[in-house]
């Protein structure tokens, strides 16, 4: 009997461990679950944080998306801009092309990429290809020694200026025309200027008298026609006959702005922008942000060492 009592008693132990072991198990299962809400937050909220990097990329600028500006110019209009054979004097590389671009649009190019941390890739082309190009986004600007006029103005929209160029005549030290000292002095005399600028269009017909002859197609052709004697004069925009009479000894300026027999040109006509794509207010902006910044002093040193480092002959 007292077998069967303390068999039962150590039995009733066994049984009380046995259900305390029990108690325990569950606990320290159910805790790793309590867990889980506070590890699923963090990984939940983990996507948003990228979200301002993409905002960042609706901040870039249509067409620049690559990082390249891509401008246009003839690439024979010095001193704005000219194409040489190497890499002198801050030269650019004109696209599919084993020659290069230099000139003050190309100087200008270079500031305004430097300043927006863009690359710069010149295209060179045709002056009467520069507008349509821009408008069918063939390239990003034109940076080509344009006038801001009205009649562009309608086509293409303007970043600038980024110089301000009066209006003058070249001729030859041999010329009859040689000491005029207005515009009724050219009378008679034979003409002409540059194809689709203002000078041809617009300037010459203000000479009373002029034998305007047919228009140029580049700027070289227009000084050439007048080196030659083909005519006895030609007009074109100050820098432009700054760049001729030091490529061209025998050419002389003739600048009529102090007096009153002078051209008449609105700012548009004197005023040289860069031209893009209509609605372009991204890319207008961040020219502008630069160019802002550029006094008429330095535009004008800009020029100056354009000219200094121009070829004598294109």
């Amino acid at each position: 009997m007292r077998r069967t009592i303390a068999l039962l008693m150590a039995l009733a132990m066994l049984l009380c461990l046995a259900a305390c072991g029990g108690s325990n198990t569950p606990a320290a299962t159910e805790a790793p679950a309590a867990e889980e809400p506070a590890a699923e937050a963090p990984a939940a909220e983990e996507p948003a944080a990228e979200e301002p990097a993409a905002g960042e990329a609706s901040d870039v600028i249509p067409g620049l998306e690559d990082g390249v500006l891509t401008i246009a110019m003839e690439c024979a209009y010095a001193p704005y801009n000219w194409t040489q054979s190497d890499d002198s004097n801050g030269a650019v590389p004109i696209s599919g092309t084993n020659e290069y671009a230099n000139g003050y649009d190309v100087m200008i190019a270079k500031k305004i990429c430097e300043a927006n941390g863009w690359d710069l890739e010149v295209i060179r082309t045709d002056w009467d290809s520069l507008v349509p190009g821009v408008q069918t986004g063939l390239y990003d600007a034109v940076i080509a020694g344009q006038s801001m006029t009205e009649e562009r103005s309608e086509m293409v929209d303007f970043a600038g200026p980024y110089f301000y160029a009066s209006i003058v005549c070249v001729t030859t030290k041999d010329s009859p025309y040689a000491s005029a000292q207005g515009l009724a002095d050219l009378n008679g005399g034979s003409c002409t200027a540059q194809i689709a600028t203002i000078w041809y269009d617009s300037m010459l017909p203000q000479i009373e008298g002029a034998d305007i002859q047919t228009a140029a197609e580049t700027a070289p052709a227009m000084l050439m026609a007048l080196e030659t004697g083909t005519v006895d004069f030609i007009c074109t925009d100050m820098p432009t006959a700054l760049g001729a009479c030091a490529a061209y000894d025998d050419m002389v300026l003739l600048d009529f702005s102090g007096s009153d027999d002078n051209f008449e040109a609105d700012e548009g006509d004197i005023n040289i922008g860069v031209s893009l794509m209509k609605g372009n207010t991204a890319l207008k902006e961040a020219i502008d942000s630069v160019l802002s910044t550029m006094t008429v002093d330095d535009f004008n040193s800009l020029m100056d060492q354009a000219i200094a480092v121009q070829p004598l002959s294109e």
